[in-house]
């Protein structure tokens, strides 16, 4: 998949993905500032990625788990602070909406609520947690 958006282009193809860009981002992010680069390669390697690029240059991420039948979980959606207020988030999550749309979707936030609203997401009280290790 690949959807130019302005001067953006959306891809889910793993051989772009800039995994020491990846790893600035993340670092940037009050959920993943101490994720180790091996971690982040791993995580990358079990998922199904999404890159934003200026030109060359990744400047948004996001990971999907999936068993492609009942349930999604999105996790890691970073965009570069200096590129946020242009739509990215949304046409990224529009990409996202449009392939596992079908599924149930499960994601965690602290302050991005209202975005994910727009996409059918509601908080629910029923949901546990178990932190790793």
């Amino acid at each position: 998949m690949e959807r130019q958006v302005g001067a953006y282009v959306i891809s889910d193809d793993k051989a772009r993905l800039d995994l020491d860009r990846i790893g600035q981002l993340l670092s940037t992010s009050y959920w993943a500032k101490q994720r180790a680069a091996d971690v982040i390669a791993q995580s990358i390697a079990n998922s199904v990625c999404y890159g934003i690029y200026e030109g060359e240059r990744q400047v948004g991420f996001a990971r999907v788990v999936t068993d492609y039948a009942t349930v999604f979980y999105l996790c890691d959606v970073i965009i570069d602070e200096a590129h946020r207020g242009n739509g990215l988030g949304k046409q990224l999550m529009a990409c996202i909406i449009e392939q596992y749309g079908g599924l149930h979707g499960l994601l965690g936030t602290l302050d991005a609520h209202g975005l994910y609203e727009q996409y059918g997401f509601r908080q629910n009280e029923r949901l546990m947690n178990r932190r790793g290790s």
